[in-house]
């Protein structure tokens, strides 16, 4: 009995003893939410032994100390899902991710643009515990649950329909779910934590690879482009063509993968089976990397071909800029045919049926008058018809139109057959300006001379100048200027609106009438919202001339829609001012052809700035034009090459000047003019 006893006691000194002091101290480390319990019971843990070996747990990767790394730190990304509070618990989750993606071979590509920093292998072995990581690192994401929101898991979701081509990051991410749960259960966590850990789904951050896909629609049908280039580079080197196995696998690539792209500018517009054809060809490119070995020849042969497309790049542009050019300088068919309809029409005539009403009205200057120089008849017709249809009294809108002696009969004939209701309109011919000649215009006389006519007809001759645009005759034309005589030509007006023809007006423009222009002659828009609208991108500043007179960094104007004051034009002798500046610009060094140079310079501390609203230009070559700012704007004008009666004119701003032409007109159904 006596022995009974004493065994008993043993019994209880050996086994029972330490179970319960270690339930006792399990419960403590449950039940308490300091982290220095926490850190005590993973402390004991760790460091408890059998035969010599330290206990590992059988869920985590086996390695020895020595081959210990930092856990990878991980950033939410600020684009896709807000970081959760605490985010340490996270880092340390997420650290094992190295871990087990070693073990099962895993490339670690997709989460490389994630990891923030690494330690020395060595100096991490001795200071940190594996375990100890993902012990807090699970205590503290379990506190994280509560603060992820129905927002943040919908989010969560989308940003799993957009992985598509993540599948691998996606399964080694899941892999490391798995593997904190089974530590969590083994580490006695409550059923709680567990119901709210499979409820709600870790949030996983967006790689790069992704971020990329989202913000570039065509993704992959650039892939694909890009795979159609290293082909081409492998099948131009000597060892893969002398592999003709392989040769005939990529040149069949080649042909999948051309058909699958076709003429798809967006991933939308590739065919289902376009992701499959991608794979097999990155597949066959990997073999191609294997056989072909040698990097100079690659990279040879890709300086060869960027050479290449940057020459055919080069002439493509000239090609098409020349030809932009000529679009711009040829008269389309119909607008051929329609001045020769209307002079054919407007001779037979009597002289009686040749006048236009209300005559009376053309020199009251209480009235408002407008003055267009135009040899394009259907231009001018949308100028006058959307002027007319703001116009908030059209009865006192007075248009002041002078064409040249080829279109003068048809412009004359078009506004008779079409009148602008009760506005009155009249129309010149600028050979009845008898005035204007060679002896008092130095341009009319420069523009008749035989250098002008050398340089527009003998293109050898003027070889020097690369910019075409200069050699547009449209500059051989009085035409354009025109506005340098507006005084002379109504002499009893004393304010005038000019308006070219390449202009839509959208709003009534009385107003500009009552504007102070405080003393100058000229009220126009500027245009120094941009660098090259400043003098110095239409003078010459290398001419003593120029650089001595003017600010090369001034603000530029519009031409297009400008309000002249005929009285401050005549006291300030602002004719004779032109005059001066052409004559000195006869061997053109100080400015190249047109009006625009001559009128900064003539107008120069002239000009009072009008509100931009008042005026909007680029519709003729900027794709970009603000949409706000063309439907607030009281005129749009179309300057460029790209006019709206033009095939080349710009598809979305045609609209604006289309819907005052009447396509139903026998005229234009007769030339075939359509929208």
């Amino acid at each position: 009995m006596m022995v009974r006893n004493v065994v008993m006691v043993m019994l209880c000194v050996t086994v029972i003893a330490p179970i319960v002091l270690y339930t006792d101290r399990l419960g403590s480390f449950h039940g308490s939410s300091s982290s220095s319990s926490a850190s005590d019971f993973v402390e004991d843990v760790t460091t408890f032994t059998f035969n010599g070996h330290t206990g590992r747990l059988n869920l985590l990767p086996q390695e020895s100390s020595t081959t210990l790394k930092e856990p990878i730190g991980f950033v939410y990304s600020d684009n896709s899902t807000k970081s959760l509070p605490g985010s340490g618990g996270s880092t340390s989750v997420m650290s094992s991710t190295d871990t087990v993606n070693s073990s099962q071979g895993e490339s670690r590509e997709h989460l490389s643009a994630r990891v923030l920093s690494t330690t020395n292998e060595e100096d991490r072995s001795q200071t940190e515990n594996p375990i100890r990581q993902v012990t807090n690192g699970l205590l503290q994401q379990g506190n994280q649950i509560n603060s992820v929101t129905k927002s943040d898991r919908e989010s969560t979701e989308d940003a799993k329909v957009a992985e598509d081509d993540n599948a691998k990051s996606i399964e080694s991410q899941q892999t490391v779910d798995e593997v904190s749960l089974h530590v969590e259960v083994k580490r006695g966590q409550s059923t709680e934590t567990l119901r709210r850990f499979d409820k709600v789904e870790p949030r996983r951050p967006m790689t790069q690879k992704q971020n990329d896909q989202l913000a570039i629609p065509d993704a992959r049908v650039r892939q694909l482009k890009d795979q159609l280039i290293r082909a081409k580079v492998y099948l131009s080197l000597s060892g893969i063509r002398n592999n003709p196995h392989f040769t005939r696998e990529l040149r069949l690539r080649v042909k999948e993968v051309q058909r699958a792209v076709g003429d798809a500018t967006k991933d939308s517009d590739l065919p289902r089976n376009a992701y499959e054809k991608l794979k097999a060809m990155e597949q066959t490119l990997a073999k191609g990397k294997q056989i072909q070995d040698d990097c100079a020849a690659v990279v040879k042969k890709l300086r060869a071909m960027l050479h290449s497309t940057e020459e055919q790049l080069r002439v493509h542009k000239k090609q098409t800029l020349f030809l932009t050019q000529l679009t711009a300088k040829t008269i389309p068919k119909g607008l051929h045919c329609l001045p020769l309809r209307l002079t054919t029409d407007y001779y037979t005539l009597n002289s009686s049926q040749q006048q236009f009403p209300n005559r009376e009205k053309l020199e009251d200057p209480l009235l408002y008058h407008y003055a267009l120089f135009s040899d394009n008849v259907l231009a001018a017709a949308v100028v006058v018809n959307s002027t007319i249809a703001h116009a908030k009294d059209p009865a006192k809108h007075v248009f002041h139109i002078v064409s040249d002696r080829l279109n003068y009969a048809a412009m004359r004939m078009w506004f008779l057959v079409n009148p602008p209701g009760v506005a009155t309109i009249e129309v010149q011919n600028i050979e009845e300006l008898t005035w204007l000649n060679s002896s008092y215009s130095p341009v009319l006389k420069q523009l008749g001379s035989q250098s002008m006519i050398d340089y527009y007809f003998r293109t050898h001759r003027a070889s020097s100048d690369s910019n075409l645009k200069f050699r547009n005759p449209k500059y051989l034309s009085i035409l354009n200027h025109l506005r340098f005589y507006l005084p002379q030509i109504f002499p009893k007006l004393n304010k005038i609106l000019f308006l070219d023809d390449d202009i839509v007006v959208q709003k009534d423009l009385t107003g500009l009438w009552s504007l102070d222009l405080k003393g100058k002659v000229n009220g126009a828009v500027e245009t120094c919202g941009e660098s090259f609208h400043r003098f110095d991108r239409y003078l010459n500043f290398s001419h003593p001339l120029i650089s001595k007179n003017f600010d090369p960094h001034a603000c530029g104007w519009a031409y297009g829609m400008n309000i002249f004051d005929l009285k401050e034009w005549k006291r300030q002798n602002i004719t004779e001012v032109y005059h001066t500046w052409q004559k000195l610009n006869h061997d053109r060094q100080l400015w190249k052809l047109g009006t625009l140079p001559p009128g900064l310079i003539t107008f120069w501390k002239r000009t009072h700035p009008l509100d931009r609203s008042w005026h909007v230009l680029g519709l003729g070559y900027n794709p970009s034009v603000n949409q706000r700012e063309i439907e607030r704007a009281a005129v749009i004008h179309y300057n460029g090459n790209m006019k709206p009666w033009l095939e080349i004119g710009i598809p979305k701003y045609r609209g604006y000047w289309a819907k005052y032409v009447d396509y139903d007109h026998v005229y234009l159904r007769d030339c075939n003019i359509n929208p």
